[in-house]
């Protein structure tokens, strides 16, 4: 890789131990996100593996929790003095741009990259943080010894705007979906989902409330259907740009849509939610992956999304696909498949299906040829 880094032992070879990699696990202890997400469950399928993970830079948890309460402070100030002392040879960056923004001897950098949304949408982030992402995912990606994205859209986009970045060094993989494990919920959940008396036409949107979800095509919507329009249940926290959503709600059920913002749901209660759905919809701008849809279809719930960003990637043929500006497209498509039952479950039972191929120990197989492949041609 020309960095000047000592040779490290490759696993598997005469006298090797184990293989020991330090993985960025800076959202560890915080509200679970798409990104946090992922880094649980890839620490989880690697452990499965037999890899020694070494959990690095968490508030409270793990091996080596950061002393610093900002993580890009601990990532940029903090971490390059703690690699050396986790005894790994690899560090696993999986939040889009948390490398080091300097090298450390003896450790080979892994970058996974989920999307480019700050870049490509930036009117859903904020301008300073727009400008953060652009730098330190420059300097990420020169110091990377390779990057995995989790989709091929990704992957194209960022060799696009990157065109200096070899194509051999950037490899793709799915994300995993079954981290879906639907469980019984306790009396008081049950009560609770009880207690929203639900109508037989409701649909479900989960996700963040920013502005590019593009929550604002299905309220349109709604509000084109007027008084006959189904009941939406919003599960999601509040994000950058979602006050306009949030008002726009508010206007709309005071003419009488029922508009039912639930918040953020801890599982089980988000899974039996979503298992329960008529019909999820996610009619999203821009996405790296889209784990959302993928969840529903898991669970058999019929899915309709966009056709933007990777969303018919990782979807496949198994939802329903409306244009993300096309509001009476939209509302079309809920009226036509509430009012079929038959083609729901078709739909549904063609999501469980397409589901499976998406699992995390595929991504820990493929991330353990990338670390193999990075310590064997550090040896050599």
């Amino acid at each position: 890789m020309g960095s000047g880094r000592a040779p490290v032992p490759v696993p598997g070879s005469p006298g090797s131990v184990p293989l020991s990699v330090a993985l960025d696990a800076t959202l560890w202890d915080e509200p679970t996100t798409g990104i946090g997400l992922y880094g649980r469950a890839v620490a989880g399928a690697l452990a499965e593996r037999g890899v020694k993970v070494v959990r690095v830079g968490a508030r409270t948890s793990g091996e080596f929790p950061r002393r610093i309460r900002s993580r890009t402070l601990h990532t940029l100030a903090e971490l390059p003095g703690i690699l050396p002392r986790t005894g790994a040879p690899l560090f696993h960056a999986v939040a889009n741009v948390d490398l080091p923004a300097v090298r450390v001897r003896g450790v080979a950098y892994v970058l996974t990259v989920h999307d480019l949304i700050p870049l490509t949408s930036p009117d859903t982030v904020s301008r300073p943080f727009h400008w953060q992402f652009r730098v330190w995912l420059a300097r990420s990606l020169q110091l990377a010894d390779h990057v995995v994205c989790v989709s091929d859209w990704t992957r194209q986009a960022l060799l696009a705007r990157y065109p200096e970045l070899p194509p051999g060094r950037v490899s793709m993989v799915h994300n995993g979906v079954d981290h879906v494990r639907p469980a019984a919920l306790d009396a008081t959940s049950e009560a609770w989902l009880r207690s929203l008396g639900l109508p037989e036409r409701w649909v479900l949107f989960a996700g963040a409330l920013d502005a590019r979800k593009n929550v604002g095509l299905l309220l349109s919507a709604l509000e084109h259907l007027g008084p006959g329009a189904p009941t939406l249940v919003l599960a999601g926290q509040p994000w950058f740009g979602s006050e306009a959503i949030e008002r726009r709600v508010g206007r709309l059920r005071a003419r009488g849509l029922d508009i039912r913002p639930v918040g953020h749901l801890a599982e089980p209660l988000h899974w039996a939610l979503m298992a329960r759905a008529p019909l999820f919809v996610f009619p999203s701008r821009d996405e790296g992956f889209g784990l959302p849809p993928l969840e529903a279809m898991s669970l058999g719930t019929p899915v309709v999304v966009s056709n933007a960003a990777s969303l018919p990637e990782v979807c496949g043929p198994a939802a329903a696909y409306v244009d993300s500006d096309d509001v009476h497209g939209l509302a079309r498509t809920l009226v036509r498949l509430l009012g079929d039952a038959p083609e729901r479950k078709r739909m549904g039972d063609a999501g469980r299906t397409h589901a499976l191929q998406f699992t995390w120990d595929r991504v820990a197989t493929h991330l353990l040829g990338v670390y193999q492949g990075l310590l064997g041609a550090e040896r050599r």
